[in-house]
């Protein structure tokens, strides 16, 4: 599997709450960074949004591949469903460091959380 499909399998298993699939696609130690959340293990991440989340949908506008480094950016709008039932709509860019077997290192979430900080009590 190239990064690329990686990138488009972890966009496929967001949308469908699928963490399991997620956190397989990171190594054993991935680290999730966070504008919400913080920074945490891929798992511990997950699983959090997992608690928090009653749907997520997505639109891909882009992948952007760094051929001078293991690292894609990921460019796509959120529209998150809480389990309060509040929704909150914006875009995000993941940046994704992968390692040589093509596992993700390390995710770097970048969106603006003025929506959604008041919306989820961490």
């Amino acid at each position: 599997m190239t990064k690329k499909d990686v990138a488009k399998q972890y966009i496929s298993f967001l949308e469908q709450g699928y963490t399991e699939g997620i956190i397989a696609l990171f190594t054993e130690e991935g680290q999730v960074s966070s504008p919400i959340y913080g920074e945490k293990r891929a798992d511990i991440f997950y699983e959090n949004l997992k608690a928090d989340t009653l749907n997520s949908k997505l639109e891909l506008k882009g992948i952007f591949e760094d051929e001078n480094s293991n690292k894609i950016a990921i460019h796509f709008n959120y529209i998150w469903t809480l389990k309060n039932k509040s929704t909150v709509e914006f875009d995000v860019v993941d940046i994704i460091e992968f390692n040589s077997n093509h596992k993700i290192v390390h995710l770097q979430i970048i969106y603006d959380t003025v929506k959604s900080r008041a919306l989820v009590n961490v």
